[in-house]
C-alpha cells in the first residue's frame, strides 16, 4: 500500500510502497477513512527538535486517524470487524511518532487506545476530534477551568482555536478572540465570541480571567502574560515556536498562573464527539485527497487554511 513517510528534517514526504500491517496480539488494524493534518506535522518536517519523539525513521506520519476496524488481533475484547473507531493519539504508541500513522490506507492501534465513533459523527469529524478536539477541550475544561461567566481570551482561531472557542461558549463563558487574519471575524461571530481583535494586547481592558494561546508563537504568550487580569491564568497550547521570552515583572505583578496543556485522553475525545453528535460543535473542515497531503501541509505552513484540513483516505 502507499504511505506518506517522513525521512528527515527539511526533506519532503516520501510516497513509499509499504507492506499492509497485521494485527498483533492486543491490536486491531484500522482501515483508514480520514486523517487530519496538524501544525505539529509541519513542525516535524522543519524543526529537528521533533526528532527525539520518533521511534523510527522512515515513519508514516498522521496522528489524527479515524476509520473502520478491518482485523482484530488475539486477546482483543469489545471490538469487532466493521466497528467505526478513532485512535487516541496521546498514548505510549502514538500514531505517526511511535508507530506508523494514518497517512496510509491502513494503520494499527492497541485496542485500549481506540475511541468508538458515535452515530451523527462523520469520519472527518472523528479524525479532527482526536488531537485537535481533545487538545482544545482539555485546555478549556481542565487547564483553563472555564465555567459559566468566565471571561476568556482565545489567541488563534485555527484548527484548535475554533474548537476551543466554541467549547468555551458552550460552557457559558464570555469569549474574546485575538486572531491576525481579519477574514476570520465572521467565524468568531458565528462561534459566539463577544469581540474580535488582531492582537491580544487589544483585550487588556477586558480584564480576562483566562487566556488560552492556541498559536504559541512566543510573542503571543508573552503578550498574554502582560495583559492577563490579576490572579488570572494563561494556558499555552500552541507550538508555533518552541520558546518564548516572558516578562517576569508581568508574571509576578499580575500573579499570573502560566500552565502548559498537552493533549488529553479518551474521555476528552468522547466529550468532543458528544458535542458534535448533539449539534453544538461543528468544526470547520476542509477536505482534501490522499495525494494532496504534502500540498496541504504546505498550505498549513503558509497560514492559508481556515479550520482543519482532513485527508479523505480509502472508500466510505
Amino acid at each position: 500500500m502507499r504511505a506518506w513517510q517522513f525521512t528527515g528534517t527539511g526533506e519532503p514526504l516520501d510516497l513509499a510502497e509499504v507492506p499492509e500491517p497485521v494485527a498483533e496480539p492486543g491490536e486491531v488494524v484500522l482501515e483508514v477513512k480520514a486523517a487530519g493534518l496538524c501544525h505539529s506535522d509541519v513542525g516535524l518536517l522543519e524543526d529537528p527538535g521533533w526528532l527525539s519523539l520518533l521511534a523510527k525513521r522512515p515513519i508514516t506520519i498522521g496522528h489524527e486517524v479515524a476509520g473502520v476496524v478491518s482485523e482484530v488481533g488475539a486477546g482483543v475484547t469489545g471490538w469487532q470487524v466493521g466497528d467505526r473507531a478513532a485512535i487516541c493519539p496521546l498514548t505510549l504508541t502514538m500514531p505517526g511518532y511511535y508507530r506508523d500513522g494514518g497517512f496510509a490506507a491502513k494503520a494499527t492501534a492497541r485496542h485500549a487506545d481506540l475511541v468508538r465513533i458515535p452515530d451523527g459523527v462523520s469520519f472527518a469529524q472523528a479524525a479532527v476530534g482526536t488531537d485537535a478536539g481533545m487538545t482544545s477541550y482539555r485546555a478549556v475544561v481542565t487547564a483553563g477551568n472555564i465555567t459559566a461567566g468566565t471571561r476568556v481570551g482565545i489567541i488563534g482561531l485555527g484548527g484548535l482555536g475554533q474548537i476551543g472557542a466554541r467549547v468555551a461558549v458552550l460552557r457559558g463563558a464570555e469569549v474574546f478572540v485575538a486572531e491576525v487574519n481579519p477574514k476570520l471575524r465572521a467565524l468568531a461571530e458565528e462561534i459566539g465570541a463577544k469581540r474580535f481583535v488582531a492582537d491580544v494586547r487589544d483585550l487588556a481592558d477586558e480584564k480576562l480571567d483566562v487566556i488560552i494561546d492556541f498559536a504559541g508563537f512566543g510573542t503571543t504568550t508573552a503578550a498574554a502574560v502582560d495583559i492577563i487580569h490579576r490572579d488570572g491564568t494563561v494556558v499555552l497550547v500552541g507550538m508555533g515556536r518552541l520558546e518564548a521570552t516572558i516578562d517576569t515583572k508581568s508574571l509576578i505583578t499580575n500573579q499570573c498562573r502560566l500552565v502548559g496543556s498537552n493533549g488529553g485522553d479518551i474521555a476528552d475525545i468522547e466529550s468532543v464527539y458528544a458535542l458534535i453528535a448533539q449539534g453544538g460543535l461543528d468544526p470547520i473542515i476542509t477536505a482534501i485527497e490522499f495525494d494532496e497531503i504534502p500540498d496541504g501541509l504546505g498550505r498549513l505552513h503558509a497560514g492559508a487554511v481556515v479550520g482543519r484540513l482532513v485527508a479523505h483516505i480509502g472508500t466510505d
